[in-house]
């Protein structure tokens, strides 16, 4: 290495660009190093199938709650909201109805 600052820059410059590890291999810069080595977060496998597929899990969770063996206390309230609002004659209407009186 040659011993003016220019130098030295442009080698501290050169080795930043094409992805050589500096000179100072102190602990915090070997743990930069492998922090930038990782693959990106969004390739990561354990963080893009986190969670499970939504489609297949809803319709499993529909499935068994028109079986009996799973209970959505959101869905049980609202089919009783509904159920009560017909009762007072305040039912909304079947969505056939809609659509024809839409085509009117």
């Amino acid at each position: 290495m040659s011993g003016s600052r220019y130098a030295a820059r442009m080698a501290r410059l050169s080795s930043k660009i094409f992805g050589e590890v500096s000179p100072t291999d102190t602990k915090l810069s070997r743990k930069v190093v492998d922090l930038m080595s990782k693959p990106y977060y969004h390739e990561q496998p354990e963080v893009v199938n986190y969670y499970p597929k939504h489609f297949e899990v809803t319709r499993l969770m529909k499935t068994l709650r028109h079986f009996g063996l799973f209970r959505s206390e959101h869905l049980d309230f609202t089919e009783e909201m509904e159920r009560l609002r017909k009762l007072r004659g305040k039912g909304r209407p079947a969505r056939d109805a809609r659509k024809r009186k839409k085509e009117e």
